[in-house]
């Protein structure tokens, strides 16, 4: 199948606003403006750099003033230009009602409107969002998208079950709900790995390269970015998943070879867009072959 120029839309990304760094917002719209789409950016919290830099001053976007926004977006004229929307990093469970409310109403315009939902709750086996945000993003966010992006931390907490096993994954991941999964983080087949596993009425994939020790905060972000980028684009889902993975990979590299405490996107475009790193592709058994058995 022929790789096809990406179509002219607007993606809407709601999701944290650092000043110093490279995560949330700050990699989402880059990546996707550098890979040729428009893009309304709303973010939902507003920190002076990451978390993980030491406290900082961190501002939450009023009820109030989130919802009056999400109504001015549902109501604006240009709603037609709207192909997709993003969520990622969320401050209240208000956010989440708010992000449904905007995805429900987009889709009655738009029935083909893609949403991506990366559920961004937690990581190193605990979570990082109080409990009742995190079930407004599974209970309320989930059953919307067409695509997850958990990692296997997110997932295991999202499902209610340990996750040891790729295969274990993938029940999971069916279980989830969306029609499309993708899973950070997942158990590698090659020695000194790390994988994203991708599940889809299709495919059963599992692209590897490479584990980067200590790599920046952002990764996450950014490889929901370019995935989605990659199939508004058209292109098949295993060339979808080999390419952001290729380029979240060499972003990585590039910015520890770099000794940088953030991705150093500014300087890797080209990966980006054209990335040249190694990922290997295996094909999974499928769980719906396996329920048949």
């Amino acid at each position: 199948m022929s790789e096809s120029p990406a179509q002219p839309g607007a993606v809407i990304v709601l999701s944290s606003h650092v000043v110093r760094g490279t995560v949330g917002n700050r990699a989402a719209v880059f990546a996707l403006e550098t890979l040729g789409h428009r893009v309304w950016a709303l973010p939902t919290v507003i920190l002076p750099w990451h978390p993980g830099h030491g406290l900082s001053t961190r501002v939450t976007m009023s009820e109030a003033e989130f919802q009056s926004i999400v109504d001015d977006l549902i109501d604006a004229p240009w709603t037609g230009e709207v192909r997709a929307v993003l969520s990622g990093y969320l401050g209240s469970p208000g956010q989440a009602e708010g992000v449904a409310r905007l995805v429900t109403a987009l889709r009655l315009r738009n029935p083909d409107l893609f949403y991506a939902c990366d559920p961004v709750i937690g990581d190193a086996k605990e979570l990082y969002v109080p409990a009742d945000l995190a079930a407004a993003i599974r209970d309320r966010l989930l059953p919307l998208a067409s695509l997850a992006t958990p990692n296997r931390f997110e997932l295991s907490w999202l499902a209610g079950a340990e996750l040891e096993s790729n295969a274990a994954i993938l029940d999971a991941a069916v279980d989830l709900g969306p029609p499309r999964v993708l899973v950070t983080s997942a158990v590698p087949m090659m020695s000194g790995g790390t994988g994203n596993l991708y599940l889809s009425g299709r495919h059963a994939l599992l692209a590897e390269h490479r584990l980067i020790e200590d790599a920046p905060n952002g990764s996450g972000d950014l490889l929901s970015a370019v995935f989605l980028a990659r199939l508004l684009q058209g292109l098949p889902e295993d060339r979808a998943l080999q390419m952001a993975t290729a380029s979240v990979f060499e972003v990585i590299a590039r910015t520890a070879k770099r000794g940088a405490d953030e991705l150093t996107l500014e300087q890797d475009a080209s990966s980006l867009a054209t990335p040249m790193a190694m990922v290997q592709m295996r094909r999974l058994t499928h769980p719906s072959q396996m329920r048949r058995k």
